[in-house]
């Protein structure tokens, strides 16, 4: 791929990534105001669980598979992209039917770890995609591995639409029937299936348009063989994968259980109010998301050709890209967590939380991507082990913090744990490239500081608890274009390499 070819991928999967997450995210917003904050807390818990298990159920055969047939191309051996498409079809059918028959099996246990019987329903029907997303997945993998980011962008946005769609309907229709919350919140987990359907629909009707893969004999012998290679690459970046997923799977069971231990009684309810905060980070951290998919493949041929300088130039374009535009929305979050509160999800509870959670994104984004580089950098495994270290020690601070301090120390935990991962993930990464200082990302930072004192700072002196929803609503809204307008204008006047070569190609078109 080259280097236009991997800008417009990124930018393809980058707006579609953008389009489904902010759909993924905002949907939230309307399903906490149909149906309050006991559900959207059940719902916080719950899908994170499905998440896991989801990656878990294909073992990470979808970035798997685009590396190794990357990998097949460079080698110019079809035969083997034919094999590796056969094998990976057939593991993530048997490991999808696998998940969703255990988390059916423990789903009372489960359930009664998250805090209540409450969540049982909808673990139950939200497995049920697990039977339909693995060979989903395996397709978009498999386009991904021939560096065509369209056919996964528009499947996610297909699936997000679907599932938006047909969750908030269902959401409406049940609290109109007066439904009890945790019939509701069992109610809306029916929208991943039909979303995943709908996009493997999609998905299959892509592939049979395609090009043929060129037929090969298949049997016992090629399966074991291209299995094992499968896993091997997969399981780690399995993990890595699913760093996010697996963070928010300790938040929905230890935070439940501090706040438990803490004696609140409304433990739902309160993990509710986290997930507002959770909601706005997905869509603070769709860059570094998007940029992950083409990233691997893309890195993984570059090593393979030994070319290290591309490899160099590609890892600092992406962090200094990832860093020009996560600081803006992370300050942005933080500077402006009342009035978005108030205006999206009615009132002004937790937003301190939400702050603290906003400013937290940018470790997140760079979290994200340092462990993707390194899957690029066929160190998998250290990726891995990396993310499990720090979800243990998120899930023991959490047990402790959170009992003492409620769910502002849950926030905290999250934002210093994101800040360790990003810390190793580069003690790691920077021995393998070769990574200079690169003045862009504090000229970033600087830039960030200033618009966020901008749009912020005349809310120390306005009595935002007073404001209705439209108030709150019109200011952030016009605080948001002007902190876009000041920050883009800081960057040219600090002579940001990136920002002006946008300017330059802008102009150019």
């Amino acid at each position: 791929m080259s280097r236009t070819s991997f800008i417009k991928s990124t930018f393809i999967l980058s707006v579609a990534t953008l389009l489904s997450k902010f759909l993924g995210a905002i949907f939230r917003i309307p399903l906490q105001n149909i149906a309050g904050d006991e559900v959207l807390g059940i719902f916080s818990m719950v899908y994170p669980i499905y998440m896991v298990a989801l990656i878990l159920s294909v073992a990470g055969i979808p970035l798997a598979i685009s590396k190794l047939i990357a990998e097949a191309r460079v080698e110019g051996n079809e035969a083997k992209v034919s094999e590796i498409y056969k094998t990976a079809s057939i593991l993530a059918v048997l490991f999808g039917i696998l998940s969703f028959v255990f988390i059916f099996s423990i789903a009372e246990p489960l359930s009664s770890l998250l805090g209540g019987e409450e969540s049982k329903q909808a673990l139950i029907i939200v497995s049920m995609t697990l039977l339909i997303a693995p060979y989903m997945a395996v397709y978009r993998g498999y386009f991904q591995g021939y560096e065509s980011m369209t056919p996964t962008a528009a499947s996610q946005v297909i699936e997000q639409f679907v599932r938006v769609a047909v969750t908030l309907t269902i959401a409406y229709f049940l609290v109109q029937q007066g439904a009890s919350d945790d019939r509701v919140a069992a109610g809306v987990m029916v929208g991943s299936s039909v979303g995943a359907l709908f996009s493997l629909f999609y998905l299959l009707y892509i592939f049979k348009n395609s090009p043929s893969l060129p037929k090969s004999s298949y049997s016992i012998g090629v399966f074991r063989k291209r299995s094992r290679q499968i896993l091997k690459v997969s399981i780690p970046i399995a993990v890595g994968a699913i760093t996010m997923a697996l963070m928010n799977f300790i938040d929905a069971v230890t935070i439940p259980y501090g706040l438990t231990r803490a004696g609140i009684e409304e433990v739902t309810y309160s993990f509710g109010i986290y997930g507002r905060g959770v909601a706005l980070v997905q869509i603070a951290t769709v860059f570094a998301t998007s940029l992950v998919l083409p990233l691997i493949p893309l890195v993984t041929k570059k090593l393979t050709t030994n070319e290290s300088s591309e490899v160099r130039r590609i890892v600092k374009r992406a962090f200094t890209m990832t860093h020009l535009l996560s600081w803006p929305a992370a300050v942005g979050l933080l500077a402006l967590a009342l009035p978005l509160n108030l205006a999206l999800f009615t009132n002004l509870e937790g937003s301190l939380v939400m702050a603290i959670l906003g400013l937290s994104s940018v470790f997140t984004s760079l979290a994200v991507l340092g462990t993707g580089i390194l899957q690029g950098l066929n160190k998998p495994g250290k990726a891995a082990m990396l993310v499990v270290l720090t979800v243990a020690i998120k899930g023991v601070l959490n047990i402790v913090v959170v009992e003492q301090t409620g769910l502002l120390g849950a926030a905290v935990v999250t934002l210093l744990i994101y800040l360790v991962l990003h810390g190793l993930n580069m003690g790691m990464i920077h021995p393998a490239v070769g990574l200079s200082n690169d003045l862009d990302r504090l000229k970033a930072f600087l830039a960030s500081l200033m618009m966020g004192g901008a749009v912020g700072g005349p809310l120390w002196f306005l009595s935002i608890e007073e404001w209705d929803r439209l108030t709150a609503l019109l200011y952030s809204g016009g605080a948001v274009l002007i902190g876009a307008v000041l920050y883009s204008g800081l960057l040219l006047l600090m002579k940001v390499t990136e920002a002006q070569a946008l300017v330059i190609r802008l102009r150019k078109r």
